[in-house]
């Protein structure tokens, strides 16, 4: 018999994206190969308590009454507590892609899947991921980031500055949050102050872009050191701009898989989402976000997110499985490449020591 790989799925957590988690969580279990797989399943509930449960497919009323763990992996050898091969985190948002989990593992010193502390912390903040893009020479908006000293130190600066070096409309978007919670898009002056303070109830740091009138697309990319990108796919929202309701609950987006656009256009987002990529020093998985714009025909790198979206309508897995990787074979590739990453680190340190 063929010795199963013990992996453990990690999802829920503390942020905003808790419920998108949970979902996400649910397509992954459901599509690992159950062959070549011994699944676990860690639930971080909404205050932050880790349980073990059955699966992530259940209601979250059953998910609440796992099983406490404290989960200290670094304890797991030998003492007949929870301990698995690979540990796959499913988390979006703070509290989990922005390196908090992945420093848990990294002090662990156990396998897991994705980025590291330095990437899913650098992809989690809009601020310094665009200051990242900007020094690799990547194509960005126009942007201007606020903390909330400012804002509250004088909101009338505040506006007055976004007004004399934004135009309108806006977006304006909590620095540190995902799957489009917070987000406001602004067409008129008066209503900056409103979406100031919902962005900053989210996050002490808020950034404030221009809007680009044009088409949206997206791009997987998967790999360590050589990392690949899949074709694009263009994403037409039914609201005025791709938020959390038209992601989560209307389901009324269009998704085109793979984008129906020139080859050149094709070859310049694969490209650009490569070089993204690399800029935050990515590994196992991201999805790189663009804008194209109508007037000028201008691509800009919009951002990079390091644990996507796995749902039925995600645009991760959709596009390797367009590109010719279906997905369980998607889960295979980055589990191996998670393995990969730790037996690299290993071995260097040991070369070292």
């Amino acid at each position: 018999m063929i010795k199963k790989t013990k992996v453990a799925l990690i999802f829920g957590g503390r942020s905003a994206e808790h419920d998108v988690s949970l979902v996400s969580a649910a397509a992954i279990h459901g599509r690992l190969d159950k062959r070549a797989y011994s699944v676990s399943s860690i639930y971080i509930g909404r205050d932050g308590a880790w349980k073990i449960v059955d699966s992530p497919r259940g209601p979250e009323s059953v998910l609440k009454r796992g099983r406490r763990s404290s989960f200290l992996p670094w304890q797991s050898r030998g003492t007949g507590s929870f301990s698995a091969d690979i540990y796959f985190p499913v988390l979006h948002g703070p509290y989990g892609e922005d390196g908090t989990i992945q420093g848990l593992l990294e002090m662990a010193d156990v396998p897991y899947v994705g980025a590291g502390v330095l990437a899913s912390a650098a992809g989690m903040d809009k601020a310094v991921m665009k200051t990242l893009f900007q020094a690799e020479g990547l194509p960005i908006v126009r942007h201007q980031v606020v903390d909330e000293a400012a804002w509250a130190a004088g909101k009338k600066a505040v506006i007055d500055g976004i007004l004399a070096g934004i135009p309108l409309p806006c977006f304006v978007k909590p620095s540190n949050l995902g799957s489009s919670v917070g987000i406001s898009k602004v067409k008129s002056p008066g209503k900056l102050r409103a979406a100031l303070d919902l962005a900053f109830g989210y996050d002490r740091r808020v950034i404030v872009e221009k809007g680009v009138r044009g088409r949206e697309f997206e791009c997987s990319v998967l790999g360590n050191d050589h990392p690949r990108s899949s074709l694009p796919g263009e994403i037409v929202p039914h609201r005025e701009f791709y938020d959390y309701e038209d992601k989560y609950i209307n389901g009324k987006t269009t998704f085109i898989v793979p984008a129906g656009i020139p080859k050149l256009l094709v070859r310049r987002i694969m490209d650009l989402a490569v070089r993204a990529f690399k800029a935050v020093d990515a590994s196992g998985m991201s999805r790189v976000d663009f804008l194209h714009e109508e007037s000028t025909g201008r691509l800009y790198v919009n951002e990079i997110n390091t644990i996507p979206g796995f749902t039925a309508i995600s645009m991760y897995p959709r596009l390797w499985e367009a590109s010719g990787l279906p997905f369980s074979r998607l889960l295979d590739e980055l589990i191996r490449l998670g393995f990969e990453r730790h037996r690299l680190k290993k071995r260097r340190f040991e070369r070292d020591a």
